[in-house]
């Protein structure tokens, strides 16, 4: 009688991952997608991301990952499904209401899987002796979906985020970097074909090319990192978008293999979250702001950003009932609160 063989390290460590939330697991070694730093170079010369210059300041450490721990040899990719239930775009015609990015509706994904990442992390030490880890969830220069891609989770689309046939585009990405040299997976393919519904998509053409995103007209950056006047070219695209942008990523159609039973619980929406009133958001004050934010990844773009986000969404609504509160908000201690106030109030006024 033959003996069955136990299961190796790799796969021991994928069923681990599972238990611990994560739906999609690959390996890839620290040297599997090459072109990365090549590109993220071109993209910083080109000013693409805007004044997100914590990309350029460490572009050395970002573009492989021994520029940021020369002992690694492998990572570990995973991710974690926060796949919506509800139409990421079924509020576009609701104008007095904001639309806030469905990664952003539940808990802060930075907590949870970070948590989980340490979790799987420490078996790892423990299983393997002598092993060391360094675990990573978006804050650290770390290049998570070319890596991702090369371990197999999908491929970078034409919206330049990862694509899933298994979960679409609705993945949270972690990286362990490890010492261990472990047996890398299958690379990702690229099956986007000749769709171009995500470049269509786009409210604000941020997209010049495929696969090639300009950050400075994009909504999710202009929302969230941009701190001061949107430009008034791009106000009008940013509709009743109050917080990021989901609409290249709604339209994908490997969606249709989402599961949402697979989305992680910690994910699911806080209902203050999914329909925020555009007046209750104009009404904050920073109190207010951290009250209604506790525990969101939206907390840390602060009160005057979300103001000025609502402010914008009250010009593009159409609605004379915003006009009042936006003539106080012309007065705002916050200069891009008071001068999206006024932009809205002249739009309101056409």
């Amino acid at each position: 009688m033959v003996a069955e063989a136990l299961p190796s390290l790799e796969q021991r460590l994928a069923d681990v991952a599972r238990d611990h939330g994560f739906v999609a697991f690959g390996i890839a070694h620290a040297d599997a997608a090459p072109e990365t730093a090549a590109r993220l170079n071109a993209w910083l010369a080109e000013g693409r991301h805007g004044d997100m210059i914590w990309m350029e300041s460490r572009a050395s450490q970002r573009g492989s990952p021994r520029g940021l721990w020369p002992e690694v040899k492998s990572v570990i990719a995973l991710g974690m499904s926060y796949a919506p239930q509800i139409d990421p775009l079924a509020l576009a015609g609701v104008p007095d209401r904001g639309r806030i990015s469905v990664y952003a509706q539940g808990a802060d994904y930075h907590d949870v899987v970070k948590k989980a990442l340490k979790a799987v992390a420490r078996w790892l030490v423990a299983e393997a002796q002598g092993a060391e880890v360094k675990v990573f969830v978006d804050t650290a220069p770390v290049m998570e979906k070319p890596l991702s891609a090369a371990a197999g989770l999908g491929w970078q689309g034409k919206h330049s985020n990862l694509v899933s046939r298994d979960h679409g585009s609705w993945l949270f990405l972690g990286a362990i970097y490890t010492t261990l040299d472990l047996v890398p997976s299958t690379p990702g393919r690229d099956t986007c074909g000749s769709c171009t519904a995500c470049q269509d998509a786009c409210p604000t053409q941020a997209f010049p090319a495929p696969y090639r995103l300009d950050a400075r007209r994009c909504i999710s950056y202009l929302t969230i990192e941009h701190d001061g006047p949107i430009p008034v070219d791009l106000r009008r695209g940013l509709g009743n978008r109050i917080y990021g942008c989901d609409d290249c990523l709604a339209v994908c159609p490997w969606n249709k293999f989402a599961d949402t039973a697979a989305r992680h619980r910690a994910f699911l929406p806080r209902a203050e979250l999914v329909a925020p009133s555009l007046a209750d958001l104009l009404a904050l004050d920073d109190a207010g702001f951290r009250q209604v934010f506790a525990g969101s990844p939206i907390k840390r773009i602060g009160r005057n950003r979300m103001v000025r986000n609502a402010a914008i969404a009250a010009g593009n609504s159409g609605d004379a009932r915003f006009r009042a509160r936006l003539a106080e908000l012309t007065g705002d201690e916050s200069p891009m609160v008071a001068d999206a106030a006024r932009w809205a109030l002249a739009e309101l006024a056409s």
